[in-house]
C-alpha cells in the first residue's frame, strides 16, 4: 500500500471496455508526515476520492482484488480515503 495525494484526473475518452465508466485519478505518492516523494501514478478510484485527498492505493494483483476491478487491467487502484495519521515516535 501506497499513501498519497490526490493531484489531478485523467480523461481517456478510447480504452479498454473495462475501464468504462472508471474514475482515473493521478496520485502524488507522499511519505507519512505529508511530504511529496517521487513520481506519479494513475489510479483507479473504487472509493470517490476528491482532488487534494490523502488516499490509500494499492498496486499490481492487489489492485486487481478491489472492489469492480477483478478481470480489469489496472496496475493500481484507490482502496481508502485517510481520515488521518499518526506517528508513533
Amino acid at each position: 500500500m501506497i499513501l498519497a495525494r490526490v493531484v489531478g484526473s485523467v480523461v481517456a475518452t478510447r480504452k479498454d471496455a473495462r475501464l468504462e465508466g472508471k474514475k482515473l485519478l493521478i496520485l502524488k505518492p507522499i511519505s507519512p508526515d505529508g511530504k511529496d516523494e517521487a513520481g506519479y501514478v494513475v489510479s483507479v478510484d473504487t472509493v470517490g476520492a476528491g482532488f487534494r485527498e490523502t488516499v490509500l492505493a494499492v498496486s499490481g494483483s492487489s489492485a486487481r482484488m478491489a472492489e469492480g476491478c477483478k478481470d480489469t487491467p489496472v496496475d493500481s487502484t484507490i482502496i481508502g480515503i485517510v481520515d488521518t495519521i499518526s506517528l508513533d515516535t
